[in-house]
């Protein structure tokens, strides 16, 4: 069947046009293209894109314009051990006649198209650097961290020596009664919990014990204790204190900051800043996915004060396997974890749309709505305006607006499905680029967001008339803080769009948007 399929291409191919090769399925069909062209995935002109599709394009490899050649399912009816065969209604095993169907059927049963590559998929990817992983000592891509992907538990064999090692812990660590450790210095903190009262350590990491400890320590319960001696391991193991610093140095991003030395093993991060807390929670799981590690943080996009506690992380154990330490470093090697990204003081332009607003049958209730909610977050309102719901006025609203020295453009209402509201079409006309129609967010799904060139835009649909919070109170300190919103980004806030609509509003002290 690939056979068929690559000649099929070929023949759609000028002569002398250098030609690269996609297969939209890991099965069959690479082979038939490695077999009968110069495309190969070695020499990096065979792209394999698991579509689950039994396709192949081929494609001029400058220019990227070319045929696309695929399994037709129109054409199957006369041909049904081919479609039991695709369908996998049958096993393989058990067509007999499969083989002679296919040769009978050619290239009858295939449909063809014309097709333009992604620019991201033209030509070979730059040559990479390559590194020596100082776990298991062979070559990599230095792209992939700072650890092979293999030492990062992505390989398919068993490997549970760092995991025996975390469990029996490090040799020659040894516990001494705390009779026998006078003069010695402590290892670790040790913690004194004051029920409802204190938890704080009440001897520090290096601490010389002396007599006069005794008493508090056998108060504390502590019989044993771990000191600091010359048969500790080096090479194989980290200390938790070494750990957690060197965790947090890479964690820590823009506007965030951290003391040491860590306390009862742990390194705390706090605001250096008032502004919007930005978490990478991929990485942060991934991180935690890890034996031997942890970290917490606050919800991401939580709005925090200078000196607010963001997170803090460390190590487990009192040591940890250099090997799942490394691990751990080579998650976040790719940027830090934690952000506190500045707002800015936005000056904002209010446009209400609404014939019965604009006639002055109904009063206006957005525009104070709306300058409360701006001016919280130290933003000035230069300018409003109320329009009919017209496309051209609204569009010259924006354009005043824009003219007034807004940057930030909240438009009211006029978001429906109503014919009458045609707030969407007078944005477009005034040059909305980039524009985000709807949001899993209740109240606030008919939200809208775009750009007219440097001035970010934000639709408010009518349920702010009602609801004290909606869409507009989760979205707002992103764009003043810079981010860009994206697709991906509001499906997210679908888990936990819903809004409880308590009788006492207690927002952000509560699950909306979380």
């Amino acid at each position: 069947m690939g056979g068929f399929m690559v000649d099929l291409a070929g023949k759609h191919i000028p002569e002398g046009v250098l030609f690269d090769a996609i297969s939209e399925t890991p099965k069959d069909i690479p082979d038939a293209i490695q077999l009968l062209t110069p495309c190969t995935m070695g020499n990096g002109r065979l792209k394999v894109i698991n579509l689950g599709r039994y396709a192949l394009s081929l494609f001029d490899m400058h220019e990227g314009n070319g045929i696309r050649v695929f399994l037709d399912l129109q054409k199957l009816h006369a041909w049904p051990e081919i479609k039991t065969w695709l369908f996998q209604l049958k096993a393989k095993i058990d067509q007999d006649k499969l083989l002679e169907e296919i040769q009978r059927a050619g290239p009858d049963i295939l449909g063809i198209q014309p097709i333009q590559v992604c620019a991201e998929h033209i030509g070979k990817p730059e040559r990479r650097r390559i590194a020596t992983c100082i776990l298991c000592g062979e070559a990599y891509p230095a792209q992939d961290g700072g650890i092979c992907r293999g030492c990062q538990g992505e390989g398919p064999y068993l490997n549970t020596g760092d995991q025996e090692k975390l469990h029996a812990g490090p040799p020659g660590l040894k516990a001494l009664a705390v009779e026998d450790a006078m003069g010695k210095e402590l290892l670790h903190d040790l913690t004194q919990i004051i029920p409802g009262k204190s938890k704080k350590p009440a001897f520090l990491h290096g601490q010389q014990i002396n007599i006069g400890d005794l008493c508090r320590l056998q108060q504390m319960g502590r019989r044993h204790v771990y000191v600091l001696d010359d048969n500790l391991p080096e090479s194989d193991w980290v200390h938790e204190n070494d750990a957690a610093l060197a965790f947090a140095r890479a964690m820590a991003g823009e506007g965030v900051s951290f003391s040491g030395p860590p306390r009862e093993g742990k390194v705390s991060f706090t605001a250096a800043r008032s502004g919007l807390f930005v978490a990478e929670t991929e990485r942060m799981e991934r991180f935690n996915l890890l034996s031997g590690v942890m970290c917490a943080s606050l919800k991401s996009y939580t709005m925090v004060d200078e000196q607010c506690t963001l997170a803090g992380t460390r190590a487990i154990p009192l040591f940890l396997p250099r090997g799942d330490f490394h691990r751990a470093l080579s998650i976040l090697q790719k940027g830090p974890l934690f952000r506190v990204l500045p707002m800015r003081k936005a000056r904002v332009g209010v446009l209400v749309t609404g014939n019965e607003i604009f006639e002055g049958l109904v009063e206006d209730k957005f525009i104070p709505i709306i300058m409360s909610k701006v001016e919280s977050f130290g933003c000035t309102v230069v300018r409003s305006l109320i329009v009919p719901d017209a496309c051209d006025d609204i569009s010259r609203g924006i354009e005043s607006l824009l003219q007034a020295g807004a940057d930030l453009l909240v438009t009211t209402a006029g978001l429906s499905v109503d014919p009458d509201d045609v707030t969407r079409r007078g944005l477009a006309d005034a040059g909305a680029t980039d524009m985000l129609y709807g949001a899993p967010i209740l109240p606030g799904a008919m939200t809208l967001l775009a750009r007219i060139g440097k001035a970010q835009v934000i639709g408010v649909p009518a349920c702010a008339l009602y609801f004290k919070t909606t869409s507009f109170d989760l979205l707002l300190p992103r764009l003043l803080a810079g981010i860009t919103i994206e697709r991906s980004d509001l499906a997210k806030l679908g888990h936990g769009g819903l809004c409880m609509e308590c009788k006492t509003c207690t927002y952000p002290k509560c699950p909306f948007g979380r």
